[in-house]
């Protein structure tokens, strides 16, 4: 099995619980890593035998941006779903969702969660 890396995507969306995340919006930071076998692209060097991760990034940013969530848990799980309905290539696929911008009275990096998602689920 072999590993494609998408980090730091960072999108903006209105996910959260207070009414002015909902309003305002804010930005988010996804990694992505898909889990996922490579060796016909590796004989061949054609991108049909490979995890497309342009259009990868299209779909994350579609279904993460097209709804309003309260929670990050939720909008990831929608990630990683469109992630292995739309790539059957893809394995697995872990997400770490960071919310740098999280209203807590506290200076922070980020809060995150980070989720797992394999096509055998």
């Amino acid at each position: 099995m072999d590993t494609i890396f998408l980090k730091g995507l960072e999108l903006f969306a209105f996910h959260g619980v207070n009414p002015e995340e909902k309003r305002d919006g804010q930005t988010f930071v996804l990694d992505l890593t898909l889990r996922a076998d490579l060796s016909a692209a590796k004989k061949s060097d054609r991108l049909c035998d490979t995890v497309n991760y342009a259009a990868v990034r299209k779909t994350v940013q579609r279904v993460f941006t097209e709804k309003s969530y309260d929670l990050i848990e939720r909008a990831g799980e929608v990630v990683c779903q469109a992630v292995l309905e739309e790539f059957p290539r893809v394995r697995a696929v872990t997400l770490l969702l960071k919310k740098p911008e999280a209203p807590m009275n506290a200076k922070f990096d980020y809060v995150a969660v980070e989720l797992q998602k394999t096509r055998e689920e």
